[in-house]
């Protein structure tokens, strides 16, 4: 009997390495959900008010192979970035996801180098002119490689702005939970790595690939100049990143009040890095346009909303096309899917998420989401890549009473760019449906629908279906979970 009590004593008696597990493991859960849940910054997810659409642009970066196989490229957007900034003399504010030289051997365009040297030359023209460059980390690996861009730009005197991602939310909340428990602090270094880089040569630390897998990310792509005594902005899709330059992509070029709009969400940006920019021109406050062509600027959640009230607001006889490098959020796609049944007419094309700069992926969430939208009756093509990115995100709804509105910029369609995650800006305009860039949207969409001029802009369906319910099920766990890089 003695024994059995002792036994019994020994399995009461609390356990320290078990306690210890189970408030590691609560210390993770709860670090996690306060990273995923976390107030947003002052100044992001907004939407601007309506303003009156002024000198609209619609500027667009196309690559096409011929039936004998030469690639060809035609470009407007990074040639439009830089005339800006040359006729600039006071202010230039660029915000860049990619600018950098990775992974591009063998590039279409130098484009980091390009831009690099047109910002230090606006500073050598101009020594009083204010210049800053808003970028994302991940242009240095996080501190683990050196950029040489970057550190011109420094050298010349241009202000080149780090974003701070830790106040933004985490979209991998399961490792960001993690890592600000451990690892948060830890610096890195350009010097020691033993590691494969995995956007170029050489070798980077651990760090690298830790700071890396919070996938967060500044993934706007704007610049705001003054032009004389107006201003003038510019909202893309595409990158200053060499391996980058064959990509195809959309841009909305626009002035007046809307620009000064895009500047105070860049504000919000630099208030992040601790900067005052109290002295940069605010917009003026104004009623919305009650007539005519208009236009806002939307950032983050807020692309979202507009995304999901305009799909929602079409009826039947309208017509909604859109061509997107990444579909995958599930209350976009159910939306789409609502329309289809109510009768809008939908046509979508997308990137077959194939090509990464030399590495072929697995199709996922395109190929997934497009199988969802196949079975509801919506029609589908695939961009006709080849190496290049079908990267362009911008969806546009003509209306049945000849009204058209279009919503344009770095944001792709996924939980990621959507949710107030990631830093985007996006444009939306609200026209008539025969206006200059809407009309130029409308052509461009169905150029590459149809093969216009015989060349392969698009494939069928077929081409890339996959309806392997494996894979689909990745797909909705990445989607929900953050484990992704979508």
């Amino acid at each position: 009997m003695d024994i059995l009590r002792r036994i019994n004593r020994r399995k009461r008696r609390p356990r320290p390495l078990r306690w210890l597990i189970l408030l590691l493991l609560a210390l993770w859960l709860g670090m996690g959900l306060f990273q995923a849940k976390r107030p947003l910054p002052d100044g992001l997810s907004v939407s601007q008010p309506w303003r009156a659409a002024e000198n609209v642009q619609l500027l667009l970066d196309q690559t096409w192979q011929t039936a004998d196989g030469q690639r060809h490229s035609r470009q407007q957007i990074f040639d439009q970035v830089l005339e800006i900034i040359g006729q600039a003399r006071r202010l230039v504010v660029l915000d860049m996801f990619l600018f950098n030289e990775f992974a591009g051997q063998n590039s279409f365009r130098s484009l980091s180098s390009e831009l690099s040297q047109a910002l230090i030359s606006a500073r050598s023209r101009h020594p009083g002119m204010e210049v800053m460059l808003i970028t994302d980390p991940f242009n240095t690996l996080y501190g683990g490689v050196d950029n040489p861009q970057l550190r011109a730009l420094q050298q010349a005197g241009v202000q080149v702005v780090m974003t701070p991602l830790q106040q933004l939310r985490a979209s991998n909340p399961l490792w960001t939970g993690l890592w600000s428990l451990c690892c948060r602090f830890v610096g890195n270094s350009s010097e020691g790595g033993w590691l494969p880089n995995p956007v170029g040569q050489g070798k980077v630390s651990l760090r690298s690939y830790l700071h890396l897998a919070n996938f967060r990310a500044n993934h706007r792509k704007t610049l705001v100049a003054d032009a004389g005594d107006s201003w003038t902005a510019l909202v893309t899709s595409g990158n200053p990143h060499d391996a980058s330059s064959r990509h195809s992509n959309q841009a909305l070029r626009f002035d007046g009040s809307a620009a000064l709009d895009l500047l105070q969400t860049e504000q919000a940006v630099a208030r992040l890095a601790g900067l005052d920019t109290r002295h940069w021109p605010q917009p003026a406050v104004s009623q919305p346009p009650a007539t005519g062509p208009r236009l806002r600027v939307l950032t983050e959640g807020e692309v979202r909303d507009a995304l999901l009230q305009l799909i929602d607001s079409a009826q039947p006889g309208d017509r909604l096309d859109m061509e997107v490098f990444y579909l995958s959020h599930r209350p976009l796609v159910e939306a789409l899917i609502s329309a289809r049944q109510r009768g809008v007419t939908i046509r979508a094309l997308l990137d077959p998420n194939r090509d990464a700069f030399g590495r072929e992926k697995n199709g996922i969430p395109n190929r997934q989401v497009a199988w969802d939208l196949h079975r509801a009756g919506i029609p589908l093509r695939w961009c006709a890549t080849s190496g290049e990115q079908c990267h362009r995100k911008w969806l546009r709804l003509d209306r049945a009473d000849g009204s058209s509105e279009l919503i344009s910029g770095s944001a792709n369609f996924t939980r990621r760019n959507l949710d107030d995650l990631n830093l985007e800006t996006d444009v939306q305009l609200a026209t008539n449906s025969d206006y200059p860039a809407m009309a130029d949207a409308r052509a461009a969409f169905e150029r590459l629908w149809s093969n216009a001029d015989s060349i392969t802009y698009s494939l069928p369906y077929e081409d890339f279906a996959d309806h392997n319910v494996g894979r689909y099920l990745i797909y909705r766990v990445m989607e929900a979970t953050g484990l992704s890089t979508f």
